[in-house]
């Protein structure tokens, strides 16, 4: 074993209440591409001539909907991926009760399909919708089927009240979750361990959280360098997946 998996091996293994916060380049690994990503900015420039922060903001979805909803449907919406060996050695740490909690920027509920069970969703989740008239609660599949649509078969419709079906995730413009956000916060304060994997760190307020970290080591496990690297005790430049399946 080289010597950086070794010594993630051995700083894991004094865990007894690690936290893991993490990012998309968790999520790119089951084939999810990070639409911040330069081929991402310039898919989302060409096809729909504005910036994914653009078709992603409140303000666009409330004055464009049919072209927020195909972006977004297109782009965010991933229903055939499956979790990766960083969501499954997640789970298993979790299981073994070495894991107290993930904390992810992520949307697409893959550490509950490995079967973690404490989940901070900071941006929330694709597979969350509601009502913004009655508030009646909808799944993915709901919003994906074009008989769902009404006549543009586009823009997602209540089968209550026939208002607007968004999704449950965080817009920009529009801010977290103060109740996700003092949820995580509390599980990164409480930790003897902080993993960071898959996450450059720059989107805020998300990693702001880190900051609450005052445990015995912080990891960072990630494939380009990050404002935290000169913090943390150790630094492992390799996927995720392939970290975490070679040592849990």
């Amino acid at each position: 074993m080289s010597t950086d998996l070794a010594r993630l091996r051995d700083t894991l293994a004094q865990g007894k209440r690690m936290v893991f916060f993490g990012g998309a380049g968790v999520s790119t690994e089951s084939g999810i591409p990070d639409f911040r990503s330069e081929k991402g900015l310039y898919s989302a420039r060409k096809v729909y001539g504005h910036s994914p922060e653009t078709l992603l903001s409140h303000s666009f979805f409330m004055g464009f909907p049919p072209i927020f909803f195909r972006y977004y449907k297109e782009n965010l919406i991933h229903p055939t991926a499956q979790p990766n060996a960083a969501h499954r050695a997640l789970a298993r740490l979790e299981q073994v009760g070495r894991l107290t909690a993930v904390v992810t920027q992520n949307i697409d509920s893959l550490h509950q399909a490995a079967g973690s069970r404490v989940v901070h969703e900071l941006h929330g989740a694709t597979a969350r919708n509601y009502c913004m008239g009655c508030l009646e609660k909808y799944g993915q599949d709901y919003i994906l089927n074009p008989e769902n649509c009404g006549a543009d078969g586009i823009v997602p419709r209540c089968a209550k009240c026939g208002g607007v079906v968004r999704p449950d995730v965080v817009l920009y413009e529009e801010g977290l979750s103060h109740t996700v956000m003092m949820a995580a916060a509390k599980a990164i304060e409480s930790s003897d361990i902080l993993i960071v994997g898959g996450t450059s760190l720059a989107v805020y307020p998300a990693a702001g959280l880190i900051q609450y970290f005052k445990g015995d080591a912080l990891v960072l496990i990630n494939l380009s360098e990050t404002p935290y690297d000169s913090q943390a005790d150790l630094v492992v430049r390799r996927p995720i997946g392939e970290a975490l399946a070679a040592v849990v």
